[in-house]
Parts: C-alpha cells; structure tokens; sequence
C-alpha cells in the first residue's frame, strides 16, 4: 500500500510560485503513474497534472499548460508540482494521487487509488 503525504501549500499574491511536494512511502512509485488533483470549494474535484513512470510523458488540465510543471524523483519517491504564474483561481486544496499502471498510461480518467490528505493553497489578488 502506498501512503502519500503533501506538503508545500500556502498562501501567496497572485503572481507568485509555490512548489508542492507529495512523498511517498510503502512502496515505490517507479511503476505508479502520478497525478496532481485539486478541489475549490464548493466545486467538484478536478485533474490537475500526470506524470507517467520516469516523467518523460506528462499531461495538464488547459487551465494550468503552461504555468504549471509536474515533476518526479522516483530515487527520492517524491512528486513535484511547480506552480508559476499563481491566480486566484487556483485557490483550492491539492491533492496527490497514484495508480498502479502496467501500461504508463497518464489519462486524466485513470482511476486513481492512492490519495493524499492534501494540501491548501490560496492566491490573493
């Protein structure tokens, strides 16, 4: 089983860059594909970011192309997640998640099993 622990968030100014970190422990995330998920408040949860085995293949949602860069260092069993360009409307809890994936694939619908607790970021204007 695979626990995953977030940390990283806060509060910024619009404009700002935050990194998120998401730590893994129990098993290691080589063979896992990683996603980066978040929830606003009173909105449902959406994809974010994936990156599949080694990070060569990554995918984003349209709203963060281009502002955000998921990473990972599978010797550290850690995954990325910097954020540039910050806007309130990224405000939201971020959440980390895992799946174990024979075939790398980074589809926003792979269904994820391995969730964090997640971690708040707000942007202010």
């Amino acid at each position: 089983q695979v626990q995953l622990v977030e940390s990283g968030g806060g509060l910024v100014q619009a404009g700002d860059s935050l990194r998120l970190s998401c730590a893994a422990s129990g098993r290691t995330l080589t063979w896992y594909v990683v996603g980066w998920f978040r929830q606003a408040p009173g909105k449902e949860r959406e994809f974010v970011a994936a990156a599949g085995w080694s990070g060569g293949r990554t995918a984003y949602s349209d709203s963060v192309k281009g502002r955000f860069t998921i990473s990972r260092d599978n010797a550290k069993n850690t995954v990325y997640l910097q954020m540039n360009s910050l806007k309130p409307e990224d405000t939201a809890v971020y959440y980390c998640a895992a799946y174990y994936s024979s075939t790398n694939n980074i589809s926003p619908k792979v269904p994820y099993d391995h969730w964090g607790q997640g971690t708040q970021v707000t942007v202010s204007s």
